[in-house]
């Protein structure tokens, strides 16, 4: 895969706190208008590459870049092509959605106020009501409307359906992810949500360990080993089976 046509590039990536190793040796590629998810269990090194991908650290070896460029020393720029939903949504406890719009306005050149509207609307928000005093669905809601604000090229979603139920995690997943993917908006996931991305991810990688453990197409995986992505996760990430 050449560059003009990678999203995101990671070659040896490995990330340390101290003598604790996090993520060892990873190199993997997303491709523009793909729909990509980083699987893993607890402690596997999800958040630790995530937070390389987006800037927030550097890597202790290897490279990542984004765009073509190194998200460590031009952050500001690259990141204004991405959209990001964090794991916990967080948000000034007083800011009204509405307010929270307005604010990251301040920040895109090319914020839509009218398109996070209609998301929030879609959601049914109330957009006028404190954040604090919003539901758990009805937050993550208002952090994936303001992550599609700008209109990203990338969207990092890292596991965005933690604590919804079941309508609001199809909402993500089957018209969110789906849409996006249908207008060949790259898409970045980490989830434990399985059964939620199987029908909409082109791609996996699966780290264990702090190390990449699969990586490819994940209907040719499927395929090949004759099981679902449930299946396939438990079998490399369990110990006790490995794929021929």
């Amino acid at each position: 895969m050449s560059s003009e046509t990678a999203v995101l590039e990671i070659r040896d990536l490995s990330v340390h706190y101290g003598r604790t190793v996090a993520v060892d040796g990873v190199s993997l590629e997303v491709a523009r208008g793909q729909v990509f998810a980083l699987l893993g269990r607890n402690g596997a090194g999800k958040t630790s590459l995530l937070r390389a991908i987006l800037g927030q650290l550097p890597p202790t070896a290897g490279s990542v870049r984004l765009f073509g460029g190194d998200p460590w020393t031009h952050r500001r720029a690259l990141l204004e092509r991405v959209g990001v939903v964090p794991e916990t949504p967080d948000a000034p406890p007083e800011m009204t959605a509405r307010g929270l719009s307005r604010l990251c306005g301040r920040f895109h050149a090319r914020w839509k106020d009218d398109l996070v509207a209609q998301r929030l609307e879609a959601f049914e928000v109330p957009v006028d009501t404190r954040f604090e005093r919003l539901s758990r669905g009805q937050k993550a809601a208002v952090m994936l409307a303001l992550a599609l604000g700008h209109e990203p090229e990338l969207l990092v979603l890292d596991d965005p359906t933690l604590g919804l139920d079941v309508v609001a995690r199809r909402a993500v997943f089957g018209e969110v992810i789906g849409e996006l993917s249908e207008r060949g908006t790259t898409v970045l996931v980490t989830t434990h949500d399985l059964a939620g991305v199987e029908g909409l991810v082109d791609r996996i990688a699966v780290l264990q360990g702090a190390r990449l453990v699969l990586s490819g197409d994940l209907e040719a995986m499927k395929a090949e080993a004759g099981c679902s992505l449930e299946e396939l996760f438990v079998r490399w990430t369990s110990g006790k089976e490995r794929l021929s």
